[in-house]
């Protein structure tokens, strides 16, 4: 019995690197690359035409964008596996195409030692990033998540102690703080070092720079 062949689309507008993907693939027993072509419209077509398991697709396509591509062909062939191979590893490449619903990403620097590893993958239904991709979705992550714990952290402070940091990123000292909000400087400094020690500041310089860093600072 014949073994089933991973049918495969290029998508890629360089030329060279398409021939050079085709040979590497067609070199495998299991791959076939069965269409190609240099831009987003013609990529369409060639999935309606041969109905791939596998599209190989670059991002940045001319004519049409391989974002809007992914959704529209997966959505009209679910069985489609769209693979990314970008030049990119920007975080924000890699989530619009995961989002868009493509079933692996793959760099174009480690094309040669991880492109067929990643068809093989997205063929049986599974997922693939390469270490690229997937270090800038996990930067991505910790800083959200960072974002979130300051924001939370930001929660906890008081009416007064939002007031006091305020006032101080503005420059004022604790005599003017204190005067304006009818406490002492003593509480000021106390409402102060409370602030910092929640939002896990040390220095005056750290405060002045979180309250420019969430708008505290902007008139509204």
């Amino acid at each position: 019995m014949t073994e089933h062949k991973v049918r495969i689309v290029l998508a890629d507008d360089h030329v060279v690197l398409r021939a050079g993907l085709r040979v590497l693939l067609n070199s495998e027993a299991d791959l076939s690359v069965v269409g190609e072509t240099s831009d987003g419209d013609e990529a369409q077509q060639q999935v309606d035409l041969h109905r791939p398991d596998v599209l190989v697709l670059d991002l940045m396509m001319p004519k049409v964008k391989g974002l809007d591509i992914i959704e529209t062909l997966t959505t009209k062939y679910p069985s489609l596996q769209v693979l990314i191979l970008s030049m990119h590893a920007d975080t924000q490449y890699v989530r619009h195409a995961l989002k868009a619903g493509c079933a692996g990403y793959v760099t174009k620097s480690s094309a040669d030692t991880e492109l067929i590893t990643a068809i093989r993958e997205v063929a049986q239904g599974k997922s693939y990033l390469n270490p690229e991709a997937a270090n800038a979705l996990l930067q991505d992550y910790r800083r959200q998540d960072a974002e979130r714990n300051e924001d939370d952290d930001r929660q906890k402070l008081s009416e007064r102690e939002s007031e006091v940091l305020v006032m101080t990123a503005l420059g004022y000292n604790s005599r003017e703080i204190g005067e304006m909000l009818f406490i002492s400087p003593k509480s000021v400094d106390t409402y102060r070092q409370r602030l910092m020690d929640k939002l896990h500041l040390e220095t005056r310089a750290e405060l002045v720079q979180y309250a420019l860093k969430h708008g505290l600072l902007e008139t509204k």
